[in-house]
C-alpha cells in the first residue's frame, strides 16, 4: 500500500472505533504497527487528533430533550456570551456562526420544563443576547460525533435529521 491518504484513512478508522489497537489499525490499513504509531503521533503533534472521547447516549442518562438555541448578540459581547454558554454544563456544542444569528448552541436537558428554566437563566445572564428562537427535539434519528473525512481532502460532510418543535422566548 502507498501512504497516500493514510492519515485520512487512519482518522476515519479511529472515528469508527476510537479504541482500536495499533495492531488492528495496521491490519485494517495494511501497514505496519510502527507506521500507524508514527502517523498517529504526527497527527497528535499537529493537533489534528486532540484526544479520544467516548460517544455518550444522552437518552440513556435521562437527557432526552435537545435544544438548539439561535442567538443574536449585540456589539462586542460575542466572546462573553459564547464563553458563558460554554461554561454551562447542559451545553454540548457552542458555535459562532455567520448569517442571521451570531451563536448557535446545542444543549441536552432532562425535560422541557428544566430546559425552559435553564435557557431563561442563561439568557438573563447573557443580557447582550437577543432574538433567541429555540428548537427542541425529543427524538434523534441520527447524531454523530464522528464525521468521515474525504481521502482526497479534509473537507467535512455533515448529515443530520431530526423532528423538531419550534418556539421562541
Amino acid at each position: 500500500m502507498t501512504y497516500e491518504n493514510l492519515d485520512a484513512k487512519l482518522v476515519n478508522s479511529l472515528l469508527s472505533n476510537g479504541r482500536a489497537s495499533l495492531r488492528s489499525l495496521g491490519d485494517d490499513l495494511d501497514v505496519s504497527v510502527t507506521t500507524v504509531s508514527n502517523h498517529l503521533r504526527d497527527l497528535e503533534d499537529e493537533g489534528v487528533i486532540r484526544g479520544y472521547t467516548p460517544i455518550v447516549d444522552y437518552d440513556k442518562l435521562g437527557y432526552d430533550v435537545t435544544a438548539v438555541l439561535q442567538l443574536k448578540v449585540e456589539g462586542s459581547a460575542l466572546p462573553d456570551v459564547t464563553e458563558k454558554l460554554r461554561q454551562e454544563k447542559q451545553m454540548v456544542s457552542v458555535y459562532e456562526v455567520t448569517g442571521d444569528y451570531d451563536v448557535i448552541a446545542i444543549g441536552k436537558f432532562t425535560d422541557t420544563d428544566g430546559m425552559n428554566e435553564q435557557i431563561k437563566s442563561i439568557l438573563t445572564d447573557a443580557t447582550s443576547a437577543s432574538r433567541t428562537p429555540a428548537s427542541s427535539s425529543t427524538r434523534s434519528p441520527k447524531t454523530s460525533s464522528s464525521t468521515s473525512i474525504s481521502t482526497r481532502s479534509s473537507r467535512r460532510r455533515a448529515r443530520d435529521g431530526a423532528s423538531v418543535l419550534s418556539f421562541s422566548y
